[in-house]
């Protein structure tokens, strides 16, 4: 049995939230609920609709509980669960991990190659944009200001590449990758900074839109996003769930649902694996900008 939580948001900037919508919401005395919350790579539909057919396959195979997926407007509210440690099981970028080491989460596993993990530029191809100096002056859209691999990484790279993030051209935080994108495509910012696996997915569901844009740059890649469980949950479920997330590849079903979800493979990875984002970001801080990185 799969519920949807979380407030539906259109894919255009301009779109207003909308009420939260359930489906096949279960009866007060079902087994247990463990929900996964997934960090806003899509909109609260859109990223619905792509984990629903892993949290069907956990279901099928783990007796006694059921989990469901909870989306969140935007990365705002998304931390703001992790700080109040709601849900059971999280799908966080590296940055969000460091902070929910400090809400009794941990590390189990990691969500994808760590090849992929890498911020990239879009602009429309009669923008007329060819090298980062072109951006002095104009607007780059965001997800957020805490988006790694979509705002940080690709702020170092204009870093790296002479240009004063904060003083040459205008971030615009719009709340999630397809708004980035959306709003290079109608003008709104010159380019945006998104990642891979949600540049692939619009180019799929809007490819008449992503026919008029372009890849122009890409950042170096770090480690991928992570799966944690909190202190709270019984260890033997937690190692269910690994053990499933490992195996995906060994199925022709796993392997679809990997693709659906624009992830090669779930890995192994722990806490420890995640240092080297905190080093990433104190370097970041030191040179671009604060992003209130978690404390140890």
């Amino acid at each position: 049995m799969f519920t949807v939580v979380g407030g539906l948001m259109g894919c255009s900037p301009a779109d207003t939230e909308r009420p939260l919508t359930y489906v096949d919401t279960p009866p007060a005395d079902s087994a247990p609920v463990y929900r996964l919350a997934v960090h806003p790579l899509y909109n609260p539909h859109k990223l619905t609709e792509i984990y629903r057919p892993l949290i069907n396959y956990l279901n099928a195979r783990i007796p006694g509980v059921r989990m469901e997926v909870e989306a969140s407007r935007d990365y705002a509210a998304y931390e703001a669960k992790i700080r109040n440690a709601g849900p059971a099981f999280l799908l966080p970028n590296p940055l969000q991990t460091l902070l929910a080491q400090q809400s009794g989460y941990r590390v189990i596993a990691m969500a994808g190659d760590p090849k992929d993990f890498k911020g990239i530029f879009i602009v429309r191809k009669d923008s007329g944009i060819r090298k980062p100096e072109d951006l002095k002056g104009k607007a780059v859209s965001y997800p957020s200001p805490t988006a790694l691999a979509a705002a940080i990484m690709p702020q170092a790279f204009l870093h790296s590449q002479g240009l004063r993030v904060m003083q040459d051209i205008e971030n615009q935080y719009v709340g999630s990758q397809e708004s980035a994108i959306l709003n290079t495509y109608m003008g709104t910012s010159a380019a945006a900074a998104t990642w891979p696996p949600p540049w692939r997915v619009f180019q799929k569901d809007h490819p008449e839109e992503a026919a008029q844009l372009q890849q122009i740059w890409e950042t170096p890649h770090l480690i991928n996003n992570s799966v944690m469980v909190h202190a709270r949950v019984p260890e033997k479920l937690a190692k269910e769930v690994q053990a499933l997330l490992f195996g995906l590849n060994q199925s022709p079903e796993g392997k679809q649902i990997l693709q659906s979800l624009e992830t090669a493979v779930f890995a192994a990875a722990d806490d420890r694996s995640y240092e080297v984002v905190r080093n990433y970001l104190q370097e970041f801080e030191t040179t671009v900008r604060p992003v209130m990185l978690p404390t140890p």
